[in-house]
């Protein structure tokens, strides 16, 4: 009869020691209590705006949970100071090149902190380290750039509307065009005489290939022109002598014209002296009267009875 009280009490305070185990893990897991007891390094990182971020936030790194924000306090004048606790077992694979920026949880809005990037030249990140951080938009900035966007949007629509009624309106160059028959078909006279022209240069183009051909053809005058040096030395021996002509002709010309101005050379006698001029007239008149009266006297001697017969021979033997 003793013992059985006895019992029971050793049961009830099994019972009631197992209970308090069992609390005491929930409230551990629950509370993510057994992440104190892990090794963590403190790293910080400096923000303008944490944008609601709170102390115990989590921090992520590839999707998997590394650490939490141990602390948030103001850092100088602006900005704001968190100290992060990082396991030490993903040390190893954050580089003291990452970054750090601030996230939502899921579909609940909790604000997180998420490590990314970083290269395998640098370091593995160490106690005490400050990493670099992203700028993040706010929602409320996110509204005024969407304010600013809807501002420009409609200075745009109002310039369009305002493009537009100029357009219908036919003022401007593209009004014009789209609204005069006129410039529209003065286009498309211009356009068919660029088609012309281009087809007129084809042709030319066509004549030049030809011409190129029939230099590259053997026995033509053009591909000898070309080809043959011989040719072409005969052609410039001529050419230098053509050259040297007309240089000497230059120097004649010259001479005649000094001569001509000295009038006492022969041909500025001639030119120049009226009494000369005279004097060689009456001497080319008496030249040829003198020519007539001895064709006169041949026609006498040719009639003579003495010479006549001598005459007559002559003119048979001309004829035989």
């Amino acid at each position: 009869m003793n013992e059985s009280p006895n019992k029971r009490a050793i049961i009830v305070g099994i019972f009631i020691i197992v209970g308090i185990a069992l609390l005491i893990t929930g409230i551990m897991i629950i509370g993510n209590v057994h992440e104190t007891f892990k090794s963590k390094i403190k790293v910080v990182a400096l923000f303008e705006d944490v944008n609601g971020l709170q102390k115990g936030s989590n921090i992520w790194f590839s999707g998997v949970k590394v650490g939490i924000v141990s602390d948030v306090k103001f850092y100088k004048k602006s900005q704001v100071e968190i100290i992060m606790k990082v396991e030490t077992n993903a040390q190893q694979y954050i580089h003291k090149d990452a970054m750090v920026k601030i996230s939502t949880d899921g579909l609940i809005g909790n604000k997180i902190l998420v490590i990314y990037g970083g290269t395998q030249p640098y370091a593995q990140v160490e106690e005490g380290d400050t990493l670099g951080v992203e700028k993040t938009f706010s929602s409320e900035d996110m509204i005024n750039m969407l304010q600013e966007n809807n501002k420009n949007f409609l200075a745009i629509t109002k310039d369009f509307k305002s493009i537009s009624n100029k357009l219908a309106h036919g003022e401007g160059t593209i009004g014009k065009l789209l609204n005069d028959n006129t410039i529209y078909d003065n286009i498309g006279a211009t356009t068919a005489s660029l088609q012309l022209a281009s087809a007129k240069a084809q042709q030319l183009i066509n004549t030049l290939s030809i011409y190129s051909a029939g230099l590259n053809r053997k026995g033509t005058l053009a591909n000898e022109l070309v080809a043959d040096t011989i040719i072409y030395n005969s052609l410039k021996v001529s050419v230098l002598q053509l050259q040297k002509i007309a240089d000497t002709a230059s120097i004649f010309i010259h001479d005649l014209k000094t001569a001509e101005n000295n009038p006492n050379t022969t041909v500025g006698v001639l030119l120049h002296d009226e009494a000369t001029g005279i004097h060689l007239k009456e001497t080319i008149k008496n030249l040829e009267s003198s020519s007539k009266k001895l064709d006169q006297d041949l026609e006498a001697i040719q009639h003579n009875f003495l010479l006549r017969g001598f005459f007559k021979k002559k003119a048979k033997a001309e004829k035989k």
